[in-house]
């Protein structure tokens, strides 16, 4: 065995596996756009672990004081064991006693290419692999070397080349954000998303967790009473600078609802909404001119916008496409978002650690105009059947207007293609069984009255109205979760229940759609 070839074997016997282990298509070039990550990871000690996808696996390193942009700078690299794909997007806590219990944030993320080889596997077996990162913090040329004096192959050096990205006294601690979330590590801490349980596999060691959210205190709520037309108020240890209060958003002739009464709102129903907002992208309806103006939809995180506000970059928008989204995950974001005069909240059915794949299924009973809201009942009722059937659990929520949807919480494996042709099948099915009631005409003024049975929702980027979320009309009615039995309820109507009455209703019965969030359930096959 020659010099190379037996270094290549030493390096495969370090990373646990042999080449006949590997998955096939993996001993040729390397694919172009292989995925790097960088998570601050604080165990025993703080440090920073490097992680290229190579050879199925991420080849890791954990880098004490982080990479850099410094080309003068020579960072100490501790070649650790790999680990599998599924931990890329780990981002919450390892449990203490485990290896490498501590807490743990994608710091940053992008793709890699190796420079100047073929084979990057053989270059790191030579100890030199230089590569190239495109990511959202870390760019340019950078090489990893193992000194030949290293006996045991752990100890490395990665370093930055002198390039157009090249950046003097580039500090990582300077940057301490999530790319994910938004969040620092100790944010990640207070309330971690997930836990990554070791003893499990690798697909199933990510535990999603629900974080307790706080609810702003009576003092900061006071203080909010207190504010002039406009100020700094801080609430969750946040500062907003709040403007136009007294501005009325949604006229009325009894009681006008101001922009202090939207705050002030969605700071109380904060803890109850958060479920379904937090991980999630959001799209906003704005109405800055207040509801007797024309509202717009509004996607992008404004460049004016408080740092702390957690953004989520999405990879795959084209060109003039939104590339930052808010992604709430406290009570802060969402005053911030009432201050932004954003009445209506959607948020993406798929989360952002997994955006091809939706935890919802979701039908949407668009009554026409000679809809009664007793046929609306009827068509509901028809999905519960359904769903019973099935074996499914699934719950109603009005919509705040004039229709119920229907939320059935699913496993995410499904792709939106796969969700919407499920969803059609069951509408279509319903549909067939009251013809009177239902048009498949996409335009209202072609349906002839009728409702539609909408499944068209179930596509990427395409939402519907949140749980919780108030809807620009009269009187600020809010979009309200139900229990299937309310449904008999004679007093129901859609826009029951308004921001003045509905968190009544949430400190009396709680939320019918809490018990939904711990469901993940397979869609049956349907013929």
């Amino acid at each position: 065995m020659d010099g190379a070839a037996e270094r290549l074997a030493k390096y495969r016997a370090m990373r646990n596996f042999s080449k006949t282990d590997e998955p096939s298509g993996t001993n040729g070039p390397q694919a172009a756009g292989n995925r790097f990550v960088v998570q601050r990871h604080r165990a025993r000690r703080r440090h920073y672990d490097f992680r290229l996808e190579l050879g199925g696996v991420l080849v890791s390193w954990a880098v004490p004081k982080g990479p850099t942009l410094d080309p003068k700078a020579r960072r100490m690299a501790v070649h650790v064991e790999d680990h599998p794909l599924e931990y890329a997007d780990f981002e919450g806590v390892i449990p203490r006693g485990e290896y490498g219990g501590g807490d743990v944030i994608v710091w940053d993320r992008g793709r890699w290419e190796a420079v100047d080889t073929d084979d990057p596997e053989q270059a790191l077996a030579d100890g030199n692999l230089h590569f190239d990162l495109f990511g959202e913090k870390l760019a340019g040329r950078f090489v990893l070397i193992h000194p030949k004096r290293d006996g045991d192959g752990k100890q490395w050096f990665l370093l930055h080349k002198q390039d157009d990205h090249a950046s003097a006294g580039w500090d990582a601690e300077d940057h301490p954000k999530s790319v994910k979330s938004g969040l620092t590590n100790d944010e990640i801490a207070a309330a971690p998303p997930a836990v990554w349980r070791s003893d499990l596999p690798a697909a199933e060691a990510e535990v999603p967790l629900h974080p307790v959210y706080q609810p702003a205190s009576e003092a900061e709520l006071a203080a909010l009473k207190e504010l002039g037309g406009q100020g700094t108020w801080t609430v969750a240890g946040r500062q907003l600078k709040l403007t136009n209060l007294d501005k009325v958003l949604i006229p009325d002739d009894e009681d006008p609802v101001t922009k202090r009464d939207l705050v002030e709102y969605y700071t109380r129903i904060a803890p109850t909404m958060l479920p379904y907002l937090a991980g999630r992208a959001l799209n906003t309806n704005r109405f800055p001119g207040g509801t007797g103006k024309p509202g717009f939809w509004h996607k992008e995180v404004p460049a004016h916008a408080p740092k702390w506000l957690h953004r989520w970059h999405y990879e795959a928008a084209g060109h003039g496409d939104v590339q930052q989204y808010l992604v709430p995950s406290g009570v802060a974001d969402l005053a911030w978002l009432a201050n932004f005069a954003a009445l209506e909240l959607h948020a993406w059915t798929s989360r952002t650690s997994d955006v091809e794949h939706p935890t919802w299924t979701l039908f949407d009973i668009d009554p026409g105009a000679d809809t009664s809201f007793d046929d609306v009942l009827v068509l509901a009722r028809l999905h519960r059947a359904a769903l019973d059937h099935f074996g499914l659990i699934g719950l109603p929520k009005v919509t705040g207007q004039r229709g119920i949807q229907i939320w059935v919480p699913v496993e995410p494996v499904y792709t939106y293609a796969e969700t919407r042709a499920w969803a059609e099948t069951v509408s279509k099915s319903i549909g067939r069984i009251v013809p009177e009631l239902v048009s498949w005409a996409w335009h209202k003024d072609r349906r002839g009255g009728l409702a539609r049975l909408d499944y068209t929702q179930n596509v990427l980027n395409k939402t519907l109205v949140a749980p919780y979320s108030v809807r620009p009309r009269p009187g600020a009615p809010v979009s309200v979760p139900l229990e299937w039995d309310e449904l008999d309820d004679p007093a129901l109507a859609p826009d029951r229940w308004t921001i003045r009455t509905v968190l009544d209703r949430v400190a009396t019965i709680g939320d019918p759609f809490a018990k939904l969030l711990d469901v993940h359930q397979r869609l049956p096959r349907l013929s």
